[in-house]
Formats: structure tokens, sequence, C-alpha cells
């Protein structure tokens, strides 16, 4: 049995075909582009062409995320929060904590017994500490977004950064490029304040460990080593963040098609 997961968000669509047998996992990751339901059959489509499977070899599709509701060949969709728990927990069995930073929101998620969702906080209001943030740094400090990591871990010092607003923290950081500030210092102090922010939304749930990170952001060393220092402790990141929520609406997907299986339908 193989059950595919789309998880559409405000800035990439991510789609995962989970084999049941093997729990070997395909992803296809692309933009979204503003248009959910095309970004989700590209994705979809393209995951097809490059694992090799056949449309008929799929026994169900589950969507999450912002377009969850957009596609037209799914058979039912669920909230990323919900896809999230589970998927992360597939990864990291004894989870406890999930932060998931993505495009343009966060999300603190307090996990029980088999990915339960105990309680959860979300920012979606502002893009502050989010992927969209650090593209704007990026593209204002003139370097590449992947490589913002690896350029903040040259440096001991950080540099304080005390707006999080996507538009003043861009004028901050121009100003202090003018001034001569070295651009590891800059950009380790922009790490900082992503991590410094999402402390405070992992604390509003109580946060236990295990903790593991989630989203594009996860895949930045130099956001994730500072929150390591914030809590004196070592974020359990998977392979690949950004697909957590396409697996889990993938897991999701398996459970309902053997459910049908079994029912005889």
């Amino acid at each position: 049995m193989i059950t595919v997961g789309i998880d559409i968000g405000s800035l990439a669509t991510k789609c995962v075909a989970l084999d049941t047998n093997t729990d070997k996992l395909d992803y296809h990751i692309c933009l979204t582009s503003g248009d959910s339901k095309k970004a989700g059959e590209c994705a979809y489509t393209e995951l097809l062409k490059k694992s090799g499977i056949k449309e008929n070899d799929i026994s169900y599709v589950v969507t999450t995320g912002y377009g969850r509701e957009n596609i037209p060949f799914s058979n039912a969709n669920i909230t990323e929060i919900s896809a999230h728990a589970i998927g992360i927990s597939f990864f990291f069995p004894k989870v406890k904590t999930l932060l998931d930073i993505g495009g343009q929101d966060s999300k603190a998620i307090k996990i029980g017994e088999d990915g339960r969702v105990e309680d959860f906080v979300m920012n979606d209001k502002c893009a502050a500490g989010t992927g969209r943030f650090l593209e704007v740094i990026a593209k204002a400090l003139g370097v590449r977004l992947e490589d913002m990591g690896t350029i903040s871990e040259q440096t001991d010092t950080k540099i304080k950064i005390s707006n999080m607003c996507a538009v003043f923290a861009e004028s901050e950081v121009i100003s202090l490029v003018s001034k001569g500030m070295p651009v590891p210092e800059i950009i380790k102090g922009v790490h900082y304040s992503i991590a410094e922010k999402s402390s405070v939304l992992l604390k509003k749930i109580c946060l236990t460990e295990p903790i593991a990170m989630s989203g594009g952001v996860a895949k930045n060393i130099g956001v994730v080593n500072e929150l390591n220092k914030i809590f004196n402790f070592k974020l359990l990141v998977p392979e690949t963040p950004q697909i957590i929520g396409a697996v889990g609406a993938a897991l999701i997907a398996q459970k309902k098609a053997e459910r049908l299986t079994k029912n005889g339908k």
C-alpha cells in the first residue's frame, strides 16, 4: 500500500509518498507561488515522475497546510498541527515537544503518545522569526539564504537586533552594514533574536524534552545552535525538516486506507 501526503504551505508545497510495507519515503518540494491548487498538482505529478510510482498504486491522499482544501484529488484533509505532531513522531518516537518554523508562521506543539497533540501555540500573525524574515535579511545583506547558518558560525560575537518586524529589521540591518559592522556578527544577532522569540513560544506550552525542530528554518545551523545554547540541550532535527507535515499527512492517509480495507470498502 502506498499513501500520499501533501503539505501546501504559504511558500513551499511538499509532497510525500509512503510505502506501508517498507516505510520507504519519496518526496518532492516546489514553490507554492500563490497558487496552492497548481502547486499541489505539480508536486504530486513530479513526485510520481521521480519515484516511478503509478497513480493507480496510490491508495489514499491526505492534504494539510494553508491550501489543503484546494486539491481536487485529495481524499481528506487535516490541520497542519496534527500532521506535524504525527510526522515528527515517525522520525523521533519519544519526542515530547516540537518547534516548527515555516515560511510565514511558527508553531510550538506539545506531543503525547502516538503523536497525539496535547497543546499548541501558533504565531501566524507576523512574519517575524520565520523563513520569510530570513529571506528579507539575506537579501539586505547580499548573501544566499542557505549560507546564513555557516556564515554566522564564523564568529562568537553577535550584534543585537532590536526589532523583529521584517520591515524595520531590514532597515536596521542595512544601517549596521553602512556602519561597517561585520556580516557574520549581524547574522548571528539575527539568529539569536529568532531563537529568543521561539523560546518564548515554546515556554507557553511548558516544553518537555526531547524537543525536535521542523520546517525550513531548521536547516539553518545558526538558528538551531542558538536555540541549543538558550535551552542547554540538543534539538532533534530530521534530515529533511521541511517535509514533516507531509509525512504526517501520509501516515494519516495510511491509517484511513487501512480502515477502508478492513471494512471491505
